[in-house]
């Protein structure tokens, strides 16, 4: 019996050592298959059914092995559960004395350099001066210098930008605070361990060398686990192409006039230089329309409006990095800025060169700000180099990471295509726990007449759950507009997304004990809600990209010129995908119940409405919405019973 086979035993340390733990097949099956995969040098693709137990099931066996290991996650929030909770229990079942690390993007760690330099001018603004004596404060104390743990300050605080370092603007060994640095501390302590738990963006900043002095903790490792891999592609596809800002430049003209300001008050050149390129960048964002919005740069770029602003950033730019060459050598912020306006100059050239082939050229503007992207329409070439080479063992998991029955679609996105892989069912007993209902008779999605179907449907559903329910949008406008009427015609606490922080949302959400969610993206995912917290989820339609996203766009047009089907090779299964992980919001224990409403009848009517049924768990079907009203006030019944 393998070490592996025997920790997951009747009788191994971890039923004797964790309570309420007991062996299950699946776990088990999963932990094996990591244990060869680490053994064997392969990499190993799993698809882990919601509890199955897969945290456990590769962690055991990264702590087991006595190799140098990496397990990246999709979020913060995961990251420090991993670290905080899981591993702690584990190890001490265990009796592991495996070092362990956690490590943070550079902007999660407090910046003594930057921190010194806010007290050198007076500011005028009251709030941002009472947030920077708080941070001060705390400063004293901190042994980490995690700004997580700066919980009175808002997420979005704007002082958090002034006192963290980017890529940009960190001097790194020439900085004066080198040596008592957090990040660098925290690297150090990464380094050293034997177990570092990171983020996925985390990852692949590393691995394209973004993130100057972090490129030597990945050649480290020989074991690399992604925990949430169905979020891979997209991340990775980010960080290989090339992306510039006009808060970049806003961000690079502040930090010119605070050292005009407080260190080189002679060169007032140099601050009416980037003055003006933050001006002219400023402009730019002024001629596409004030609500965010994603579009085609090269189209944008056939504009004359926009060409013209472009020459003048252009221009601007070479003006500035002139300027601060005359000034080289006075400082090490300004020695430093030279390197980010002369970085910022070749990405603009990149970004308006409209020849080139195999990316996408695209924007997005926020409120104040536009950003233009490049991305290779592709990764997987590169990224299944990089896994070959050198060898080392590879492990992605997640609870949906299948179209259908199989894993070609992540394989062929990542490179993957010799990868071992393994489908494990969940152990719930979804025919008897969960319902799944798509109504009848109801309008095509897009038809004027759906939003006051959803409505209707919504009610019910909030009405025989009482409250308790998630309802889940494809739009921002499809979830207002429920929102607001919804209102009028249900007693229980609407909370919507956007109100507040999605943490905060929740917060409330389980507070109320009547309350109802409205949410789009952000709560398809990374949501645990157990027990009769919440017992309805209802999602208004399949979650097909839209059509508009310039990026989605330029990868079906090549899909099309290869001579495939983009919709079926690419719109299908990122929408089953999508799917599946609204639908996984529902049932997260082994005592839930509920009921899925999904309100499109292509689910039914379409051929390809087979293949997400297929994707989805064993649920009992119905097209009545009555039955599945019925389910719920049976559930809300056996509950104030119990």
């Amino acid at each position: 019996m393998s070490k592996i086979s025997k920790l997951f035993a009747e009788d191994g340390l971890l039923t004797q050592n964790l309570p309420g733990f007991s062996p299950r097949q699946a776990q088990t099956d999963m932990a094996l298959a990591v244990e060869a995969s680490i053994d064997k040098k392969h990499p190993l693709i799993v698809e882990a059914g919601t509890g199955t137990g897969k945290t456990y099931a590769y962690l055991a066996p990264a702590l087991v092995a006595k190799q140098k290991v990496i397990v990246s996650t999709g979020t913060k929030n995961l990251q420090e559960q991993l670290f905080h909770r899981d591993l702690p229990r584990l190890r001490k079942a265990l009796g592991s004395f495996r070092k362990t690390a956690l490590l943070k993007g550079r902007a999660n760690y407090l910046c003594l350099h930057r921190l010194g330099q806010q007290g050198g001018h007076i500011m005028s603004d009251d709030q941002l001066q009472n947030e920077l004596v708080q941070i001060r404060d705390w400063a004293n104390s901190t042994k980490t210098g995690d700004m997580g743990e700066l919980t009175q300050l808002p997420e979005d605080a704007r002082s958090l930008p002034l006192v963290t370092s980017t890529a940009d603007n960190c001097l790194g060994k020439d900085c004066p605070d080198y040596e008592d640095c957090y990040l660098v501390k925290a690297r150090r302590n990464a380094m050293d361990a034997d177990l570092v738990v990171i983020n996925h963006h985390l990852f692949f900043a590393d691995m394209a060398l973004r993130d100057t002095g972090f490129g030597e903790l990945i050649p480290e490792a020989d074991v690399i686990i992604f925990d949430e891999a169905h979020q891979l592609p997209d991340i990775a596809c980010e960080y290989f192409g090339e992306n510039l800002s006009t808060r970049q430049l806003s961000d690079l003209a502040k930090d010119v006039e605070l050292l005009y300001r407080t260190v080189l008050k002679d060169a007032e050149q140099l601050h009416k230089a980037a003055e003006k390129a933050r001006m002219i960048a400023a402009d730019l964002r002024i001629l596409f329309p004030p609500n965010p919005q994603k579009g085609n740069w090269k189209e944008a770029l056939e504009r004359d409006d926009v060409a013209i602003q472009i020459s003048k950033l252009t221009e601007s730019l070479g003006v500035l990095y002139e300027v601060i060459k005359l000034h080289l050598g006075r400082d090490k912020d300004l020695d430093n800025m030279f390197e980010r306006v002369s970085e910022m100059r070749n990405k603009l050239a990149m970004l308006v060169d409209i020849q080139q082939t195999g990316v996408s050229l695209w924007y997005e503007t926020t409120q104040r700000h536009l950003v233009m992207h490049l991305t290779p329409l592709s990764i997987a070439g590169k990224f299944g180099a990089f896994v070959n080479s050198p060898q080392r063992s590879w492990v992605f998991t997640s609870a949906t990471l299948m179209v259908g029955k199989g894993f070609e679609h992540f394989q062929r996105q990542l490179g993957l295509m010799e990868a071992k892989t393994l489908s494990l069912d969940s152990p719930f007993d979804y025919p008897n726990q969960a319902m799944l209902c798509v109504p009848r008779f109801l309008p095509e999605p897009n038809a004027m007449t759906m939003r006051s179907k959803l409505l209707e449907i919504a009610e019910q559903l909030v009405r025989a759950s009482d409250g308790r329910c998630f309802l889940l949008f494809t739009s921002h406008a499809a979830l207002r507009e429920i929102a607001e009427k919804l209102e009028d015609r249900i007693p229980n606490p609407i909370l919507v997304q956007g109100s507040t922080s999605k943490r905060a949302l929740l917060d409330e959400y389980l507070k109320r004990k009547d309350a109802v969610l409205l949410g789009t993206g952000a709560f398809w995912e990374g949501v645990d809600v157990q027990g009769d917290d919440l017992i309805c989820v209802m999602i208004d339609k399949l979650p097909f990209a839209s059509p508009d996203d310039p990026l989605l766009q330029a990868r079906m047009d090549d899909c099309r010129e290869r001579g495939y089907n983009p919709f079926g090779l690419i719109q299908i299964p990122q929408a089953v995908i999508a799917l599946k992980q609204g639908a996984g919001r529902l049932i997260r224990d082994a005592g839930d119940r509920g009921v899925l409403v999904i309100c499109d009848n292509r689910l039914v009517t379409k051929d390809y409405g087979k293949t997400f049924v297929a994707s989805l768990p064993p649920m009992q079907k119905t097209r009545s919405l009555d039955k599945a009203v019925a389910f719920l006030k049976q559930i809300r019944l056996s509950e104030k019973s119990a």
